[in-house]
């Protein structure tokens, strides 16, 4: 036999540590930050997530990733609300749903590149936006409010915002695991093959069309699984998370953290929705503050907050 590393012990990947350390802070984090907060801090990460799962990995820039995360919101406060669906059973509702609109949405959009497919997104996002202002069941601009959260599996009270908080950081840190796995798969792979030269991988044998079409819907239904648990949370469904400004923040959340990195888009969720938390009291001057930090991220921190310390700590972040 040659020498070989099969009986030699395993190393501790790095993305583990990273996980690890990740998951104590957030566990940790209510001790300092009101829940709710954070609550709402979490969801946004996990559609920064799902939408770096699409831009980062496959290369598609969609503009209408807002009608996941909103219309997979409105199911879950409809289900909850008049159907009395218990919050996962609501959950896992409003992420079919958005799966479904992926599906739609991805296979109508993927048959055009660049700036096209991302001008189909966008459209048809506004049109899901025109439809949720006018139909009986959202209540227009008077929301579905008063969402109940119910009792989970039927046990367990979620009226508690610590309790809550255990759901949703539960909901976050399993969205977060299916991104990371499906990343570093031979799926991924191909993903990432077809992000870099899609007519290399097309006479490679792979059909671009069809990976394109699987990571979309993937990508749709985890952020409609953030924007159903968001509703949950913050017990209100409306608007703003089918806005097209909401999609916009998305890519801004992404690129702040690290576009590519599997945590950039955490720790920039976190920090727009702490800029805006802050930044509450100037009013008008949020959109303002906001385009001012995104030039200046694009201009001085190409690879974004993560990617930056990545490569000054020479760690895969």
């Amino acid at each position: 036999m040659t020498g070989t590393s099969s009986g030699a012990p395993r190393r501790w990947p790095v993305e583990y540590t990273v996980f690890a350390v990740m998951t104590g802070l957030l566990v940790l984090a209510p001790l300092v930050v009101y829940p709710v907060t954070l609550m709402q801090c979490l969801c946004l990460a996990l559609f920064a997530c799902a939408f770096n799962l699409l831009i980062g990995y496959v290369g598609l820039l969609s503009f209408g990733h807002a009608m996941f995360l909103g219309g997979a919101g409105y199911a879950a406060a409809h289900a909850a609300k008049a159907w009395g669906l218990t919050p996962e059973l609501a959950i896992v509702f409003g992420t079919v749903c958005a799966a479904v609109a992926g599906l739609v949405v991805g296979w109508l959009a993927i048959r055009r590149q660049g700036i096209y497919f991302s001008m189909i997104t966008l459209g048809l996002a506004q049109m899901f936006f025109f439809f949720c202002k006018q139909a009986d069941f959202t209540h227009g601009e008077d929301s579905i409010q008063a969402v109940p959260r119910g009792h989970l599996f039927g046990l367990i009270n979620l009226d508690n915002d610590l309790v809550m908080y255990g759901f949703v950081l539960l909901v976050f840190l399993i969205g977060f695991s299916v991104i990371y796995r499906v990343i570093h798969s031979p799926f991924g792979a191909v993903l990432t093959a077809i992000r870099e030269n899609e007519i290399r991988t097309t006479s490679l044998g792979y059909h671009p069309d069809h990976y394109k079409l699987i990571a979309f819907v993937l990508s749709a239904a985890l952020a409609g699984a953030a924007g159903a648990t968001k509703v949950l949370a913050l017990q209100v469904a409306s608007l703003t998370d089918v806005e097209w400004q909401t999609s916009g923040a998305v890519v801004l959340m992404t690129l702040i953290g690290g576009l590519g990195r599997y945590t950039g888009p955490v720790v920039g969720a976190f920090f727009v929705a702490i800029l805006e938390h802050y930044l509450a009291k100037t009013r008008g001057l949020v959109p303002v503050l906001e385009g001012a930090v995104f030039v200046v991220f694009v201009l001085l921190f190409r690879q974004g907050l993560i990617g930056g310390l990545s490569n000054l700590l020479k760690l895969p972040l």
